[in-house]
């Protein structure tokens, strides 16, 4: 039998990978986007008429609504800081694409953060990756990450961890903290 935790955590998963696979419709060069994470059956009692329209049910399920008015700008971390989730909301997720290099290209990375992003995008190594890191709240208080992502070179499998992007991870979970001032 799962522990609560692992319940909560199975359901995160679960949330996190229908965000990936909603975002995945609309392609790549996407910005990022952010989504509520709330219990199906209370968004059912609310939206009676939404039953149709969703494809994970259950006791435990999440739905995701995404935040139309999210827009991070260039500073996603800065954005995120500034979020700060109503109880009502029991998790959110956030997706958003990043482009990596292999090891040894690395220190040929220029200094000037513009020079950089513009190496990085016309590299022939370069790596295009869709995150989807996602944070839920365990009803013991404490707050539960995970995360998938899909690499552009090989769309078919889904990768999957809880420490894949600790820092991203973090700053989702700190927008469902009681942060005062945050808003």
């Amino acid at each position: 039998m799962l522990s609560n935790h692992e319940q909560q955590t199975e359901a995160l998963l679960a949330g996190l990978i229908e965000v990936e696979r909603y975002v995945g419709v609309a392609g790549w060069d996407q910005p990022a986007r952010l989504f509520a994470l709330v219990p199906t059956t209370a968004l059912l009692e609310a939206e009676p008429a939404l039953a149709d329209q969703l494809t994970v049910t259950g006791p435990d399920a999440l739905s995701s609504i995404e935040q139309d008015g999210f827009h991070p700008g260039t500073d996603l971390m800065t954005a995120l800081s500034q979020i700060c989730w109503p109880p009502t909301v029991a998790g959110c997720a956030l997706s958003t694409e990043r482009s990596f290099l292999p090891a040894g290209a690395e220190q040929d990375i220029p200094a000037n953060p513009e020079l950089a992003a513009e190496f990085v995008a016309q590299h022939p190594q370069r790596q295009d990756l869709r995150v989807v890191a996602g944070a839920v709240r365990a009803t013991d208080g404490a707050i539960l990450t995970h995360c998938v992502a899909r690499v552009a070179t090989n769309p078919d499998d889904l990768l999957v961890g809880a420490d894949m992007v600790p820092a991203l991870t973090q700053a989702v979970a700190w927008t469902l903290q009681d942060n005062e001032g945050n808003s």
